[in-house]
């Protein structure tokens, strides 16, 4: 058992390992010596692998896991949450733009009674467009879940064992983590934190795998699309009853005929388009709970630095 762990999920970061290492043992002995680093290696096809074996030779504190294969980043914190023994855990990035330096800040602010701290941060290095894409993702996660979630807050966050316990008992395939521990209501504060450059490399995070996680997010904490489109449907069918109603009326009183076949067409094209969106909703949905009736495991571990009891 340790008194405080750091999960940390690490994809094509052999350039920043070393110095991530360093600062963090200095950071988390500020708090106590008897911590782990839990590094999650998921298969970016570097030397990052490597480095962590080396580390967790050199101090038994650093524990290294390495995935089959490339499984996601919210996969890599399950997995170092599954394995984690600390009062407190620290949730982060391996980029070094959450600062090691501010977990002290984080666990001085949980004592205070709260059983999550997020790091909100302020003045982000990030490029511009990832920005844009981020709170592009935020905006449309806020709007079809109902939750209002901060863009400034990212992964970074110290939670109690209580709380990652009751994580670990989700075993849902679609991941958010951040999203899964608002859900559980425990009490939370954040507190301020400077946003670091990276270290070395460059984002993975496109506009398109972005994208591609506030689908899968959305539709594993809300059936909002689903109401959208029966709404949808309901008021095209509204608006095509008042449409023809007037269009008969017209031909009735006034002696106008009826348009015929482009607007015909134009309308047809139209609802099939939307008939066809509407299954493809309904398609998604049924496709990711057949995902979920499977029960395979969320991530399958080819390699420990440690004796794997879990």
């Amino acid at each position: 058992m340790a008194h405080i762990s750091v999960v940390i999920p690490v994809y094509k970061a052999a350039d920043c390992l070393q110095e991530l290492y360093r600062r963090l043992k200095t950071s988390l002995e500020e708090i106590s010596s008897d911590f782990e680093c839990i590094l999650v290696e998921d298969c970016g096809g570097d030397e990052s692998w490597t480095i962590i074996e080396q580390l967790a030779k050199e101090d038994p504190r650093i524990k290294g896991i390495q995935f089959s294969r490339n499984f996601g980043q919210h996969y890599g914190i399950t997995a170092g949450l599954d394995h984690c023994t600390g009062d407190w855990v620290v949730v982060m990035d391996c980029d070094l733009q959450d600062a090691p330096e501010e977990i002290p800040r984080l666990y001085a602010k949980a004592l205070e009674g709260f059983d999550i701290v997020l790091a909100q941060r302020i003045n982000r290095k990030d490029k511009v467009e990832k920005r844009l894409s981020s709170l592009l993702f935020y905006r449309l996660f806020n709007y079809l879940t109902g939750m209002s979630y901060d863009a400034k807050v990212g992964n970074f966050r110290i939670m109690s064992a209580k709380v990652v316990k009751n994580c670990c008992r989700m075993r849902e395939s679609l991941r958010f983590l951040p999203g899964m521990i608002d859900w559980m209501g425990f009490p939370a504060a954040s507190i301020e934190v400077e946003h670091g450059s990276r270290y070395a490399g460059e984002s993975t995070y496109t506009l398109g795998r972005l994208l591609h996680l506030a689908t899968d997010t959305i539709i594993a904490y809300s059936d909002k699309p689903l109401r959208i489109s029966v709404k949808l449907g309901f008021g095209i069918a509204g608006l095509s009853f008042v449409a023809g109603i007037t269009l008969l009326l017209y031909a009735m009183f006034h002696d106008i005929p009826i348009m015929g076949w482009s607007s015909l067409i134009v309308s047809l094209y139209f609802l099939g388009g939307i008939i066809i969106a509407n299954l493809g909703i309904i398609g998604i949905y049924l496709g990711k709970t057949f995902d979920e009736t499977k029960k395979r495991p969320l991530y399958i571990i080819n390699h420990t630095t440690f004796d794997d009891e879990h």
